[in-house]
């Protein structure tokens, strides 16, 4: 076995199997309630992990072969409080991937508290009841990438720690604030601040004929239902992406993620045109 910078060598736990209590508590954080009891959730795969590392985002525990371990420098190993050296064979008990990288993480969950007016003051995005992980990842992964900051999710939405949801943003997590709330409650308070609301509708204007805004909420539905009958009254502008295939069959609608990639682009496009004219 390859070991790892001597310089760490004291920190590592160098038992030639990882403790089955180990084991249990690592699997349990694939269940939200452990998760919200420990404040800890899972992060998986060696480029995630590299880049939660280059962030200087606080880690916890690193699980990983000695391979992975070798590659990082002392000084970085040495900020970590939990490291375990451990072997292909002893990932896959606790990795949740069907075919396991070389390390995984254990990350301390940061409270954030959500402060309304300075959300309103830029795009926001609202998620109503999004149960599915691969497609709130996307969303997050989206969002970060056309520099939407913030998401808030109705309460009964998938949870933003669940590991699928972790693995779908690729990372992206690390540029955008996840909250849950009240989303009635918080659309009244946008009516209230005369704040812009932009929900897909299928009776929704186009979105690259509309009048969008450089501030205000995207709402964005449930994969099935769309967006909830009682949030509906609170919606200010209506839009929609069109269909430009004549296909009848197989494609009659697209998923929230994909929706939501071509809203955030049509938005971040014009509002860039915005600020060009200001």
């Amino acid at each position: 076995m390859v070991l790892p910078n001597p310089v760490i060598k004291k920190k590592l736990n160098l038992s030639i199997m990882i403790s089955k209590k180990r084991v249990k508590f690592i699997t349990s954080l694939q269940k939200k309630k452990v998760r919200d009891e420990e404040k800890l959730f899972i992060i998986e795969g060696d480029k995630l992990v590299r880049e939660f590392i280059a962030s200087k985002v606080p880690i916890q525990t690193i699980v990983a072969k000695p391979e992975f371990l070798s590659s990082i420098s002392g000084d970085i190993l040495n900020t970590i409080p939990e490291i375990e050296v451990v072997s292909y064979e002893e990932l896959k008990q606790i990795s949740t991937l069907k075919t396991p990288h070389n390390a995984l993480a254990i990350i301390p969950i940061q409270d954030k508290e959500l402060h309304i007016k300075e959300v309103f003051r830029e795009l926001v995005v609202a998620l109503d009841f999004v149960q599915d992980p691969g497609n709130m990842g996307t969303i997050i992964r989206a969002a970060a990438w056309f520099g939407i900051k913030n998401i808030i999710c109705s309460p009964d939405s998938v949870d933003v720690y669940n590991p699928k949801v972790i693995q779908a943003s690729m990372g992206a997590i690390l540029n955008v604030n996840i909250f849950y709330s009240d989303l009635k409650e918080l659309l009244s308070t946008a009516t209230g601040e005369e704040i812009p609301v932009f929900g897909t509708l299928l009776e929704g204007e186009s979105v690259y004929n509309h009048k969008l805004d450089t501030k205000g909420i995207i709402l964005l539905g449930n994969e099935s239902k769309g967006i909830s009958t009682e949030l509906i009254p609170y919606i200010t502008e209506k839009i929609m992406i069109p269909k430009f295939s004549s296909a009848k069959h197989g494609i009659d609608s697209l998923n929230v993620g994909m929706a939501a990639a071509i809203v955030f682009s049509e938005f971040c496009r014009k509002s860039k045109s915005i600020h060009r004219l200001e």
